[in-house]
């Protein structure tokens, strides 16, 4: 039976035999396999080698154009799952190269220690390593050129956001990259343009889950009874939509705004909807999921008083005073304080914001000068790893050891061991930051103290997909009027048209005529389980997930949700790329969950602690997914070493 014989009958008409651009292609070999890592240390031989050239190096290597599976991509993950499993080690070999400080892990938070390290240290010698084939960490960007004209969106983090306002740290280094947050959030964003045409925000009502398929267009600018017209729910369900939204019903009576947060963080958002609220189960279905954008679990695993402190329906009538209360998780704490940070988003995100760190450290790697010319550049990534240079920036290397060179408390000097392109290699350090995920440093530095690997082992990261999907036009949302579109049910919870930008050169499309990118955002979970546990099988089923099923659902939910706009997902889909982050979103205190603990006791403070030469800076460490948060661990980090 042929490839073709074995499709579902609809594959043809969802257009998953036509020829987009779809599978991963990298200049040289993707590396890293099993049989890497684990093992006991063993100190590398004595004669020195030359570190040879990797993929990189190579004419004409640019991973933000690769499609197919990014994110954590294929030869990104192997060697450290080997080290995990404790698999064998082959003798690292050491290279003649000798360094101030080794950085593990090139993403915002690697990259801002390295640039508060030079900064405190102008003569230093510092080595960046990261596993994946680009840097940024989670900061990455997606580039499609459609129709002769660069198209970008963000491959991870979202925007410059964050539930406080950011600190002198985190903001002077973003005023130090020429990044003026206040005055570009007014020149970059140009809404007008959907404003323009009566863009608004729809929902979708799939059939799996509400037994039709309809879209409903004008949430929160139209009156819900127009809004819901067609909705496939029963008058009851519609009702009590209007109700939440509308917020005029008290559900706490009789208690004073404290005692009602109390209550309301020791139940989950579900339960205030379904046994407080009492709506109907339909509309338990409908925002049960709108906490996954922050959290990437449905509302049944966080607390009503977190989903109230990021804005969701239902407490209007409740009369909360603005503030938190101890036991609020870090993003609606800080919302309910201040209200949170400015925002900014790039065309490609915050890797925007990454791509400047580069250029501050390597700069003949970032042509330009400006912001402005930032954005489209052109990075230059031969010129990342040269030898001699000060600054080195290492792609496809995964950190397997980090071992001081005598006993922690005197050693002089770190060993770090790294794998790649099937062999592994050392460096001597005078220091180290570790700025990759928490859940592998106890794998890394096995001599650490057994309490601190414990607390490390605790900080589980949030599995999620960004979908980035190139189309011929987009003259189905305007047909329709919609511009996002958020989806309960969907296999995706939301979908939008790329918000359109103007910056230096780069200019977003105007017209529906114009191709342009659908983003869309996945967080795979298991509802009905504690937090941790719905990542973790979230975790595993992302890794067990061939990029064909992603791609299939992704047409046939864009099909489902725009074919009454006549969108053909065989004719207008000309590109995907899915940014896979099994270890996405960094932890934050869960109150159902977890035990309220004061600051110096909770995990990812004791995880972070000085081990010697050895420090540790990433958001994980912070216990908030921001940008600004990575950059105050990265001061940090940097702060005790030099410090000790």
């Amino acid at each position: 039976m042929s490839g073709h014989d074995r499709r579902r009958p609809d594959d043809r008409a969802l257009g998953l035999g036509c020829a987009i651009t779809r599978r991963d292609f990298v200049h040289g070999a993707l590396l890293t396999g099993a049989g890497l890592a684990g093992g006991a240390f063993s100190a590398p031989a004595a004669a020195a080698v030359a570190a040879p050239a990797g993929a990189q190096d190579l004419p004409g290597y640019y991973p933000p154009r690769l499609t197919g599976l990014r994110g954590t991509h294929p030869g990104a993950f192997e060697a450290a799952h080997a080290l995990r499993d404790g698999l064998a080690q082959p003798e690292p070999r050491l290279l003649e190269e000798d360094y101030d400080l080794v950085v593990v892990g090139a993403g915002l938070s690697g990259l801002a220690a390295a640039r508060f390290f030079l900064d405190r240290q102008p003569a230093a010698r510092v080595l960046l390593l990261d596993n994946h084939d680009d840097f940024g960490g989670h900061a990455k960007r997606n580039e499609f050129e459609l129709e002769g004209r660069l198209h970008l969106l963000n491959g991870g983090t979202l925007l410059i956001d964050s539930p406080r306002p950011y600190g002198a740290v985190p903001a002077g280094l973003l005023e130090r990259l020429g990044i003026d947050v206040a005055a570009l959030a007014k020149s970059v964003p140009h809404p007008e343009v959907y404003d323009g045409l009566g863009l608004e925000i729809g929902m979708h009502f799939d059939r799996h889950t509400f037994g039709a398929n309809h879209l409903a267009i004008g949430y929160r600018s139209r009156p819900w009874r127009r809004f819901l017209a067609g909705a496939p729910l029963p008058a009851a369900a519609k009702r009590d939509v209007a109700r939440l939204e509308e917020g005029h019903v008290d559900y706490l009576p009789g208690l004073a705004s404290d005692d009602k947060k109390r209550r309301l963080l020791a139940m989950s958002y579900e339960a205030y909807l379904r046994d407080v609220a009492k709506v109907h189960p339909a509309v338990v279905a409908i925002y049960a999921g709108r906490t996954r954008g922050e959290w990437g679990v449905g509302g049944d695993a966080v607390s009503a008083l977190d989903a109230w402190g990021i804005g969701l329906p239902g407490f209007a009538g409740l009369k909360l005073a603005p503030g938190s209360i101890p036991g609020m998780g870090f993003t609606p704490a800080g919302y309910a304080d201040t209200g949170g940070s400015l925002r900014l988003h790039f065309p490609d995100g915050n890797a925007t914001i990454a791509r400047a760190l580069v250029r501050s450290l390597v700069p003949a790697a970032v042509p330009g000068r400006t912001v402005e010319d930032l954005v489209t550049a052109r990075v230059v990534y031969a010129a990342l790893d040269r030898p001699g240079a000060a600054v080195r920036l290492r792609l496809s290397s995964t950190a397997v050891g980090v071992h001081h060179d005598g006993p922690p408390e005197s050693a002089q000097q770190v060993i770090v061991t790294y794998a790649r392109d099937g062999a592994t290699y050392a460096v001597r350090a005078r220091h180290c930051v570790l700025a990759g995920y928490n859940m592998m440093i106890p794998y890394l530095v096995p001599e650490l103290p057994a309490g601190q690997k414990a607390a490390l082992h605790e900080l589980v990261k949030t599995p999620l997909v960004y979908t980035s999907v190139a189309v011929r036009d987009w003259r189905p949302w305007a047909k329709l009027g919609v511009r996002q579109i958020y989806s309960p049910g969907g296999y995706h919870y939301v979908a939008a048209l790329n918000p359109t930008m103007e910056i230096g050169d780069y200019r977003g499309p105007r017209s529906p005529d114009e191709p342009t990118l659908i983003w869309l955002h996945r967080t795979p979970c298991r509802p009905g389980l504690p937090e941790h546990e719905q990542n973790r099988i979230g975790r595993a089923e992302l890794l067990a997930t061939p990029f064909e099923t992603i791609e299939r659902e992704t047409r046939a939910q864009l099909a489902d949700m725009l074919g009454a706009g006549g969108f053909d997902p065989a004719r207008d889909i000309t590109a995907i790329t899915v940014n896979r982050w099994p270890h996405g979103y960094a932890p934050e205190n869960n109150a159902l969950f977890e035990p309220v603990l004061p600051e110096s006791e909770r995990p990812h403070v004791v995880g972070r602690a000085r081990f010697g030469r050895i420090s540790i800076a990433n958001s994980d460490s912070g216990g908030g997914a921001y940008t600004d948060v990575a950059i105050e661990q990265a001061h940090r980090a940097v702060t005790e070493q030099l410090g000790a």
